[in-house]
């Protein structure tokens, strides 16, 4: 399977780019798209549903164009939107089952088995019975999942899924998506969350401000950070000043001052340490450099 996007725009009020010659390649497996709130992802997945139209561009799924054939592809698509909502006077087991048939299962007897067999994978076995208002935070998330799988979808869209869930709830349902990941079979992730990529996703995209600031693997865009990266131990007066100079990820306080990590090219007058960067520190550096890189051309 494969999704081609080609030179896709999203204009409002004919001159704000919600999005803007976007092109990418995405094949088979979990594909994360990375960027922070407002950079244009949750656009280009409603448009990627269907459920809105671009300015200009294309999309192809296996070779068919998105807009030609919008009722076939619709039925091989799961979608979790980030603002997932359900009738929350339905039993979790009847939404389920009402999500089914819209999704076109029409055998009553081959619906309940799906229905049950998703509440299961999902862990919402035991409480099925209980009315969807009802469940918790994680709970509702996953069954947003268990609706957006409930068909065997060849194509998996899950935007934010993880925002507002403890640690615990987000490993669960990076394990699920990861569970069902496999041949023939696309699923896009959108988040802001790097953690989310990094532990599941073996091709990913970055967006920044509309448009793709990169894309290929996870490793390749730590590649790009090495030697960028340090660790340094800072006074609290140095720390303000290196705060004002360079992206800080992450400041420990020690009995001896404060360990920080940062990313800079060079650390002039500072006594520190490179270390090897993970992806927050390579989406940091990156997303630092595009920013730096954008202001100076647009000046």
């Amino acid at each position: 399977m494969e999704i081609k996007i080609d030179r896709l725009n999203k204009v409002y009020n004919k001159d704000f780019y919600a999005l803007k010659d976007i092109t990418l390649s995405i094949g088979n497996g979990m594909f994360g798209l990375l960027g922070p709130n407002g950079a244009g992802k949750s656009t280009l997945m409603r448009i990627l549903v269907t459920l809105m139209k671009p300015t200009s561009g294309s999309i192809y799924v296996d070779g068919r164009d998105i807009h030609k054939h919008r009722k076939a592809l619709r039925r091989m698509i799961g979608y979790l939107p980030q603002d997932f909502r359900f009738f929350s006077k339905l039993k979790t087991w009847e939404f389920l089952d009402y999500s089914a048939a819209l999704s076109g299962m029409t055998n009553k007897r081959e619906r309940d088995e799906a229905v049950d067999q998703m509440l299961e994978e999902v862990g919402l076995f035991d409480a099925r019975d209980r009315m969807a208002g009802k469940l918790s935070g994680g709970m509702k998330r996953r069954l947003g999942i268990a609706q957006a799988l409930i068909n065997d979808p060849r194509l998996i869209v899950v935007d934010e899924p993880t925002t507002g869930l403890d640690p615990d709830e987000r490993i669960r349902f990076r394990n699920l998506l990861s569970k069902i990941s496999g041949q023939d079979r696309i699923i896009i992730l959108s988040t802001h969350i790097v953690a989310d990529i990094s532990s599941t996703c073996n091709q990913m995209a970055l967006l920044n401000q509309g448009e793709v600031a990169f894309q290929g693997t996870p490793e390749e865009l730590i590649d790009k950070a090495r030697g960028s990266v340090w660790k340094v131990i800072l006074t609290t007066r140095e720390l303000e000043k290196v705060k004002e100079e360079h992206p800080v990820i992450s400041t420990v306080m020690m009995e001896k001052g404060w360990e920080v990590i940062l990313v800079a090219s060079e650390l002039p007058g500072y006594q520190g340490e490179q270390i090897e960067p993970d992806l927050e520190h390579a989406y940091v550096h990156y997303m630092d450099k595009e920013l730096n890189e954008y202001m100076i051309a647009d000046f």
